[in-house]
């Protein structure tokens, strides 16, 4: 029943681990010091017909992505990967619908050290980790649901439509963080690269980019914050919701004239017409 999260906890075994019963100590362990937990079971997921692990072909390389159907257990899984950083009982937004992350892999490391003489294993410990690409692996975990938790009806859709049409945003989302984050490494901006990734994530779906969709998306209309993401990139949505709507526009202008072959064609133009967006935080 949980064939892809079995994969799944196989590299990374703090999947193992409960987030409603263990501790953030014991997730440390795991993550942190490549602990093995001291129970193998997946008895806490669901499992889902539509759990999907992939491999996904991107502009800077494959990039290791799973999908889960069922809503808790992808609750479940995020909330096990940070929990070492933030935590086992720290919430998900109801909003939130994806996630990149930077993850451990204790297993890749154990098969390289078996390949040494127990002797020379500590010396090549360290030297193997000095470089962080031979130990952590970037993932994309994807949920199934309606994009950014907006209704159907809302967009004119029906049920099964946008079903279908957020599977294909939240992809393209969220793999735009992954090649911004490597091409653009020190250029971070939490609300202007959510409207980036969202414009490419629409583009892919729609074949073209609508602001006031991607306003829907973040809790915007009419300039005023109504309830949606934006909260969750800025400290003060209410006052910066105008800002955010202008920064939609330009996005707008930049993507309108073009006929990009691929989504992700419209990454560097946005990236260079867009400025930081000033006043927020990175979760």
């Amino acid at each position: 029943m949980c064939d892809v999260i079995k994969k799944l906890a196989a590299d990374y075994p703090q999947l193992y681990l409960n987030p409603d019963t263990d501790t953030a100590e014991s997730y440390r362990r795991v993550v942190l010091q490549g602990e093995e937990p001291g129970t193998k079971s997946l008895a806490h997921y669901r499992g889902d017909p539509f759990d999907r692990l992939e491999t996904i072909i991107s502009p800077v390389g494959p990039v290791k992505a799973v999908t889960l159907g069922n809503r808790l257990d992808f609750e479940t899984v995020l909330r096990g990967m940070m929990a070492a950083k933030y935590g086992p009982l720290a919430p998900i937004p109801k909003s939130q619908g994806a996630a990149m992350l930077t993850v451990f892999n204790w297993p890749r490391i154990q098969a390289h050290l078996n390949t040494f003489p127990e002797e020379e294993r500590s010396a090549e410990f360290r030297r193997f980790t000095l470089d962080r690409a031979n130990y952590t692996d970037t993932l994309v975990i994807l949920s199934r649901g309606p994009y950014s938790n907006t209704d159907a009806a809302a967009l004119g859709l029906s049920e099964e439509e946008w079903l279908g049409l957020s599977d294909t945003i939240r992809r393209f989302h969220e793999i735009t963080h992954v090649i911004c984050r490597r091409l653009y490494p020190d250029n971070i901006d939490s609300v202007r690269d959510e409207a980036i990734a969202d414009a490419v994530g629409l583009f892919a779906a729609f074949g073209r980019f609508d602001p006031e969709k991607a306003a829907l998306f973040l809790g915007i209309k009419d300039g005023r914050y109504i309830g949606g993401r934006l909260e969750n990139y800025t400290d003060d949505p209410e006052r910066e919701a105008a800002r955010a709507a202008d920064l939609l526009d330009m996005i707008g202008k930049v993507v309108g004239p073009r006929k990009a072959a691929d989504a992700f064609d419209l990454i560097p133009p946005l990236m260079e017409a867009l400025p930081a967006f000033a006043g927020v935080h990175t979760p």
